[in-house]
């Protein structure tokens, strides 16, 4: 349906796009929707940009800022119709207009807007007042030869692409940074432009950057090789707690003896022994893994150790264990706790002698392997229990490594992250615009109980929910939103484009509004009420009903009564 723009018409009310905007003022951060924006000096911007074309020239400044724009343009497109489901194209469309506006990088005066999703036609008149690059121009560079409007330029020609779904240039036909008498710009088709194929080259990186871009990855390349053969790689992360583990390993790894790998489950304990066998001199020799957790207690020594033929029912011929598999090279024991106490006996001896038996036979075999062992147990606990031999808890314990937890390694998460969403990217051909600021915030807050493992499978459900070319929210990533603690009150911008303090949202009763506008019936705020209270007491519930207000009798009635009494007794 085509769609035309009257020039008396006035744009739809703003404030579908103000309430987006939030202000964490305590932690530094300026929310729109699960977009991290920045307010900066019009000034700071004058100078990176002055620097810019000093050092690369005005041609290659100017591409790098169309292609800021550009960026900038293709997330605004990606909101405009979240904001508005139920609008008309004109008004979805108005969305970027606005934004632009609204973020104090110009006033848009829309002249004529011609557009039809089903035809495929689009043509923009649009005008631009104060532009931000004009002032900045004037300052800093005084008047140029050209137009000077470059990242708004960038931004009107990503999101008017990606909002009519194929390829629209704008040009800047008139500019006040070149002496004109205003900014207008043209916006239709990239064949409808002679040249056309000229200003795309202004979105291609620059030879320079590119030329830079492949010596960094074939000296990230050369590097990576280099630490294969010296056996270096231990996996991804950069912080503190995550380096002090490697250069712990780095002792172990060229000695024999046997390495002991504590940490919670899903907190890379696989990857830090392969680690240890590619940096020792076993790295050209086998590496293999075993979850003794994953083999059934009455098969485990045949899987360790072998079988002769005719041992048991079912042992139709010989064959050899894990240990023998990984002569010459490094076995990795996860989840050695679970090993039956049988299983425990044959495995001191391994560690001891360096020979085995097979399950059914007499001849002792002479094996030269490596034990790293792994449990996200105590196994100082197991052996006080009776359950783990004490002598084969000294003959792993040599070399104890603490691997620490995803949240004690936060800095880690968003290499992590980025890792894992190349991965699925290629895993389902398809490619997102990665993590949403709101959802990289999320991640970098939340509890992370299944460490790496579950950051994994958080980023692949992300991927999976996620349209191509389009941000993965923090929706995406939970099915349920996970609790994390809250630092500060968000505050946000009022119909009249001030700041309300968020603690003056929760005492002038805007939280109210909120309830009664979300849906959420008055029962489902109680019990959230009181399951908060009663985890914040520790599940005391008369110290909850101190918090609620409420006598201890009347808080255990309503807990009985939701059934929230019965949750907190079974935890």
């Amino acid at each position: 349906m085509a769609t035309n723009y009257k020039p008396h018409l006035q744009y739809s009310d703003y404030h579908d796009l103000t309430e987006q905007i939030r202000f964490q003022s305590t932690d530094g951060k300026i929310w729109f929707a699960e977009q991290r924006m920045l307010l900066m000096q019009v000034s700071a911007m004058a100078s990176f940009r002055r620097e810019l074309v000093n050092t690369l020239g005005i041609e290659r400044a100017k591409g790098f800022f169309l292609r800021m724009g550009y960026q900038s343009g293709l997330k605004d497109a990606e909101l405009a119709r979240k904001f508005r489901p139920h609008s008309n194209e004109l008004d979805i469309f108005l969305v970027g207009p606005q934004m632009h506006s609204l973020k104090g990088m110009v006033k848009v005066k829309p002249i004529q807007i011609d557009l039809d999703h089903q035809k495929g036609h689009f043509y923009g008149e649009l005008e631009w007042v104060d532009s931000f690059e004009v002032e900045i121009c004037q300052t800093e560079l005084g008047l140029i030869h050209e137009p000077a409007c470059w990242s708004l330029l960038g931004y009107a020609c990503a999101y008017s692409s990606s909002f009519m779904r194929r390829e629209i240039i704008y040009r800047e036909v008139s500019c006040r940074g070149c002496g004109d008498e205003r900014c207008l710009i043209v916006g239709k088709p990239a064949e409808e432009w002679d040249d056309a194929e000229l200003f795309k080259s202004y979105f291609k990186e620059d030879p320079i950057i590119e030329e830079l871009y492949d010596l960094q990855s074939r000296l990230s390349s050369l590097q990576n090789d280099l630490d294969q053969q010296e056996g270096q790689y231990y996996g991804i992360g950069q912080s503190g707690a995550y380096k002090k583990v490697c250069k712990t390993i780095d002792k172990a790894a060229k000695g024999k003896v046997s390495v002991l790998l504590l940490g919670e489950t899903g907190v890379g304990k696989e990857v830090i022994a392969r680690s240890v066998h590619q940096r020792s001199e076993r790295a050209d020799k086998p590496f293999v893994a075993v979850n003794c957790a994953a083999i059934p207690p009455d098969l485990i020594e045949a899987e360790l150790f072998g079988v002769e033929k005719g041992a048991y029912t079912g042992a139709h011929q010989a064959r050899a264990g894990r240990f023998e598999r990984a002569n010459g090279g490094t076995i990795f024991l996860d989840e050695v706790i679970e090993l039956p106490p049988r299983a425990q006996a044959t495995l001191l001896r391994v560690l001891q002698e360096g020979e085995l038996e097979r399950v059914g036979d007499s001849h002792t075999r002479k094996i030269d392997v490596r034990v790293i062992a792994a449990t996200n147990e105590s196994l100082a606990d197991a052996v006080e229990k009776g359950r783990f031999r004490a002598d084969l808890y000294y003959r792993l314990n040599v070399f104890p490594v603490q691997i620490p937890p995803l949240r004690e390694r936060q800095e880690d998460i968003p290499l992590l992250a980025e890792h894992f969403l190349r991965k699925s990217h290629h895993a389902y051909q398809k490619r997102t615009l990665g993590l949403s600021d709101k959802a990289l915030e999320l991640c970098l807050n939340y509890h992370w109980p299944g460490n790496i493992r579950e950051l994994e499978n958080v980023i692949e459900r992300g991927v999976i929910l996620t349209d191509s070319n389009e941000s993965i929210s923090q929706d995406a990533l939970f099915a349920v939103s996970p609790e994390i603690i809250e630092t500060s009150c968000d505050d946000r911008l009022n119909d009249f484009g001030t700041i309300v303090h968020g603690s003056d949202i929760a005492t002038g009763g805007d939280w109210v509004s909120q309830i009664l506008t979300s849906g959420v019936s008055l029962e489902e705020v109680e019990n959230s009420l009181m399951r908060r209270a009663m985890d914040d007491a520790g599940q005391n519930v008369s110290e909850a009903a101190r918090r609620l207000g409420l006598t201890r009798p009347a808080l255990a009635y309503r807990l009985k009564k939701s059934g929230i009494l019965e949750e907190s007794e079974q935890h």
